[in-house]
């Protein structure tokens, strides 16, 4: 009966076991994950006996709930949340920054220039506390704006719904992330949508506004990939991910019409052609986490006089940041 029972628990165990062949890659459907699609296609570490498998996360609720009850290796994921997540005890680390940036206002009118000039005006933003309502938020509070009483905010669930406010005329202008403004301004474009749809104007840059304001670069360390878990005789693995993955975002660049049709094919819900605009109008370099740390912790400090809690209380340690020359 004993050896029954631990045959039994044995065969239960190998559904559920790891697979060591297999690496899970958890990723939202945004540009910092486009990369990833391509090296699924080039089958990347086939050298080291490795399939990539990739799970789609759909809004913050969700990223959290597989770094805390899932099997992934990997997650592509905004900077902030890494630290908040690490503050937390979670065993996680940052490898790289890859998506400096990504966020613009987009509006029926043409001739708004800075944030200062939305004052008063209708702006639909989705995620709120998170990066795009994050990074609103701080800037309009530098140039002495208040966002709850200068700006009428309206906060939606996802991108798409903010650009289906504005086809409809429900609100004039959106803060969006690419490739939402590019595909926008693709849907507006076009027919039958175009007969009914307003004229809209890719309007601020919030990455400019950003380097304007405090006196830095206009370029703000957005979203990257960490890895969970313990690092320690994994650098061979990481490494070579993050070796191929830099491959796949040099590709993602330079072939943006090839890429859009790619990536579509995992991520049906973005549109080729307005996919393939954006990638023009998206700051992408890849540095490793530990050469970012300057301008992480200075972004993380503006965080963190504004509202802690969006890293977790404090400034994260150094452990969050991923050397990978160390062994």
């Amino acid at each position: 009966m004993k050896k029954i029972l631990l045959v039994s628990l044995l065969f239960i165990y190998s559904l559920y076991a790891k697979d060591e062949n297999k690496i899970v890659v958890a990723a939202p459907f945004a540009s910092v994950s486009h990369p990833i699609i391509h090296m699924l296609k080039t089958d990347a570490l086939k050298d080291l006996n490795k399939k990539i498998e990739f799970r789609l996360w759909k809004n913050p609720d969700e990223l959290r709930a597989l770094v805390l009850n899932s099997d992934i290796d990997f997650i592509a994921l905004p900077t902030n949340v890494a630290a908040n997540l690490h503050n937390k005890g979670i065993d996680i680390k940052l490898l790289n920054v890859s998506v400096w940036g990504i966020l613009a206002m987009i509006s029926r009118e043409s001739n708004l220039k800075t944030l200062k000039d939305f004052k008063g005006k209708k702006i639909a933003l989705p995620f709120r506390a998170d990066m795009p309502d994050i990074i609103f938020q701080e800037l309009v509070k530098k140039q002495g704006l208040d966002p709850k009483k200068d700006f009428e905010i309206q906060y939606v669930a996802n991108p798409i719904d903010a650009m289906q406010m504005l086809i409809l005329r429900r609100v004039n202008h959106a803060l969006l992330a690419e490739p939402a403004i590019s595909i926008a301004l693709r849907k507006t474009d076009s027919f039958p949508i175009k007969v009914v749809a307003p004229d809209l104007y890719r309007s601020v840059d919030l990455q400019e506004e950003w380097g304007r304001v405090f006196n830095t670069k206009a370029k703000i360390p957005q979203a990257g990939i960490a890895f969970l878990g313990n690092t320690k005789g994994k650098e061979k693995l990481i490494n070579r991910f993050l070796e191929e993955y830099r491959k796949s975002l040099i590709w993602y660049k330079n072939n943006p019409k090839e890429a859009a049709k790619l990536v579509v094919k995992t991520l049906p819900m973005l549109e080729e052609k307005g996919l393939a605009d954006s990638i023009n109008h998206v700051t992408l370099e890849d540095v490793s986490a530990f050469s970012a740390k300057e301008e992480l912790e200075f972004f993380f400090g503006v965080l963190k006089e504004s509202n802690s809690k969006l890293i977790g209380g404090k400034l994260p340690t150094n452990d969050l940041y991923y050397n990978p020359n160390e062994r």
